[in-house]
């Protein structure tokens, strides 16, 4: 790889980090959905409903970006994302009800949203060496794990300062303005560019790049999608509600605290998790993650002050943000990068079916129960299942 073509990969990789930088805007939705409630008498669900359609579609329109992204490049993709992303928060500030918001941040800013994440950690992974590609994940996704420290006080900020509506709208401009401006720098290497191993390490293999419609019939896929709908669900219920969890098991309204305690720690374990997978394995690394986010579960019934709540996020957001790291670089592994985008896209849906289940789940619960104990209780089961599945997953054969 010569000097221009690694600059060029890490300026790229900068510029993808960049773009979930800001899409993570999803991850202070907590903040906005504690106002709902308050300032617009809106349910737990009808407040979690327009994340979680943004989360379902954000997994599914993967798929068409992906492969959008494989065929013309990730820019216009990026560019086309971050506009819809945009406009969507921004238009949120004219709908008044559980419905309007559903087709504006849940459905708009959903498709944006799927765009620009696929376009974004493809385009870096390819630029660089098969033993960093873990570490090249990690460092991209942790862009939208990070968002959280500052959009999280800025949206706390913004609502108490302007109404919803001004906020949702200087928001979306921020976004736009943003995103478009990331998505000019993005772009693949050129036709048949291999990047090179550095001097003195022997050069790993990509695997064999296996179409789409060849991979979807192998039992890897399979596995690796249950485990991920399976893994990412508890962390996904928790973004979704942790300002009304404080609320409940504490009495605190300063979750939004907790929300940062989150992102930061959401961030590192993307990073940790990609740099350690590179070299203990891909599903020994899950494994570890599963077993910890379960205990975590099953223990938060029983976390009663924002101190304890904060630990326990924190070791949570550990191990969820390790999952988009391992992801994407495991499929890399057993499928290779030529069709990574679609192929990470449709691996991808299993984390959008579970932004559907965890946070309906968790605002059906607390609705019914007042307390948020028995959905706490199926994630870490559901965590235990993803553990034990985890020890059968192989990349597989060619033949």
């Amino acid at each position: 790889m010569s000097t221009q073509q690694n600059s060029t990969g890490w300026i790229v990789t900068i510029a993808a980090t960049g773009i979930n930088l800001i899409l993570g805007l999803l991850y202070s939705w907590s903040v906005i959905a504690a106002e709902l409630i308050e300032k617009w008498d809106w349910t737990n669900t009808q407040a979690a409903l327009p994340y979680t359609v943004c989360v379902a579609l954000l997994s599914f329109m993967t798929i068409f970006g992906g492969r959008l992204q494989d065929k013309y490049g990730p820019r216009i993709i990026a560019l086309i994302g971050g506009s819809l992303f945009g406009l969507g928060i921004f238009l949120s500030a004219f709908a008044t009800t559980p419905a309007l918001m559903v087709g504006t941040f849940g459905i708009i800013s959903g498709v944006g949203m799927g765009f620009g994440y696929a376009s974004a950690t493809p385009s870096a992974i390819k630029w660089f060496e098969p033993r960093k590609k873990g570490l090249i994940a990690g460092i991209v996704v942790a862009g939208i794990g990070l968002s959280s420290v500052y959009m999280a006080p800025l949206a706390t900020r913004l609502l108490r300062l302007y109404s919803i509506e001004s906020t949702f709208m200087i928001l979306g401009i921020i976004a736009i303005v943003a995103l478009v401006s990331f998505a000019l720098i993005l772009k693949n290497p050129p036709a048949g560019y291999v990047p090179k191993a550095k001097a003195g390490r022997p050069v790993v293999a990509n695997a064999e790049d296996m179409p789409w419609n060849k991979m979807i019939k192998t039992p890897a896929f399979a596995l690796l999608w249950l485990t991920y709908l399976l893994s990412a669900t508890a962390g996904l219920m928790l973004i979704g509600h942790i300002v009304r969890i404080v609320r409940v098991q504490t009495d605190s309204t300063e979750g939004f605290y907790i929300v940062m305690v989150m992102a930061i720690f959401n961030t590192l374990g993307r990073v940790i998790g990609g740099y350690l997978s590179d070299s203990m394995g891909r599903t020994t690394a899950l494994l570890i993650v599963f077993l910890i986010q379960a205990g975590v579960m099953f223990s938060f019934s029983f976390l009663d002050t924002i101190f304890l709540i904060g630990a326990g996020i924190a070791v949570a957001g550990l191990a969820y943000g390790a999952l988009f790291s391992l992801y994407p670089a495991t499929t890399a592994d057993f499928f290779g990068l030529k069709n990574l985008g679609v192929n990470y896209g449709l691996i991808f849906t299993s984390w959008g079916v579970a932004g559907i289940i965890g946070p309906i789940l968790a605002g059906r619960v607390v609705d019914l129960t007042g307390t948020y104990t028995w959905s706490y209780v199926v994630a870490g089961s559901m965590l235990l299942l993803g553990a034990l599945l985890i020890k059968f997953v192989k990349a597989p054969t060619t033949k």
